[in-house]
């Protein structure tokens, strides 16, 4: 079972190593945080990853969101270039302010959801927050899969519910009303108008 390791720093004051016990029976460290709370919560998520038999190095979850963005996820991401654009804008003018200088281990569920909230405070619409957490979900659905983190932030965060507007549906006599009021088309027993061309013969003969 794993543990929170206290430490005594250089400058004083104490931190926690989160530890475990590897798929090997190597003991590992799942990070090195501030507080016994966030130790303990690092290193039962990495215990959970190990009973799924996860291998993953957790040194790697100590890289900036920001790099981790900027060399991995957003070169090697295949999408149409207007895609890769419209990700691109999404990522610097409403991730990154967040996001960027944290590392990959540390965002959970509760920093996503207090994102969230900020960006309905600054009267983002609901559809573009939609928008925003679907690209930051693409980021660490890759990041789970290459083993960076082993938790996933953005399941289970809900965002704004987006208004739909209802499908109105004409009556029958809406209906008749507006076909009746489109032009007739002519009929075949009509006289067909006349070209020019035999206007002005007609014309010519009644003249001889």
């Amino acid at each position: 079972m794993g543990y929170a390791k206290k430490r005594k720093g250089n400058n004083g004051k104490y931190r926690y190593t989160a530890c475990y016990v590897d798929i090997k029976g190597r003991l590992r460290s799942a990070g090195t945080y501030s507080n016994k709370r966030e130790a303990d919560k690092a290193w039962q998520r990495a215990e959970v990853e190990v009973s799924r038999g996860r291998t993953g190095d957790p040194g790697r979850g100590k890289q900036r969101f920001k790099d981790y963005v900027e060399l991995v996820w957003l070169p090697n991401h295949q999408v149409e270039a207007t895609t890769r654009e419209s990700y691109t804008y999404a990522i610097y003018r409403n991730i990154m302010p967040t996001f960027g200088s944290m590392r990959m281990i540390d965002i959970l569920p509760e920093h996503v959801r207090a994102w969230i909230t900020a960006l309905k405070n600054q009267g983002m619409k609901p559809v573009n927050i939609r928008y925003n957490k679907i690209v930051l979900s693409a980021v660490f659905t890759t990041a789970m899969d290459d083993q960076v983190t082993f938790i996933h932030p953005c399941r289970g965060v809900r965002t704004p519910p987006v208004v739909r507007k209802p499908l109105e549906i004409i009556t029958p006599e809406q209906f008749d009303d507006v076909y009746n009021a489109l032009p007739k088309a002519p009929s075949a027993s009509s006289p067909k108008p006349r070209s020019r061309a035999a206007s002005a013969g007609a014309n010519s003969a009644s003249c001889a």
